[in-house]
């Protein structure tokens, strides 16, 4: 059983900061892609970026240059630095692992196979 869970969320001014981590256990492959998600009220669960075990990366045009995925393969943990954050980025965060499908279609939620139970970030202007 793979168990996948995440930290770090809160509540933030906009140009504000956070670090959210996941924790990675059970039966997963420590090199597996890796990647996150967010969803907000009302909308698709969209990607935000993604990282592979050579820490190959991609992210959403939305969040490039702000935000920073990172992974540590020796503690099986998934990293996600959020830098000047806006309004739009609130959301529950999902860190999610094991994707079915190619390394171009990172951003489709459907292809992976392990979910977190999701943290928050809230960002206030």
């Amino acid at each position: 059983q793979v168990q996948l869970v995440e930290s770090g969320g809160g509540s933030v001014q906009a140009g504000g900061s956070l670090r959210l981590s996941c924790a990675a256990s059970g039966y997963i492959y420590v090199g597996t892609v890796m990647g996150w998600f967010r969803q907000a009220p009302g909308k698709e669960r969209e990607g935000v970026a993604v990282i592979d075990s050579r820490s190959n990366t991609n992210y959403a045009d939305s969040v490039k240059g702000r935000f920073t995925i990172s992974r540590d393969n020796a503690e099986n943990t998934l990293y996600l630095q959020m830098n000047s954050l806006k309004p739009e980025d609130t959301a529950m965060y999902y860190c999610a692992a094991d994707p079915s499908g190619s390394w171009f279609r990172w951003w489709v939620p459907s292809d992976y196979n392990y979910w977190g139970q999701g943290t928050q970030v809230t960002v206030s202007s």
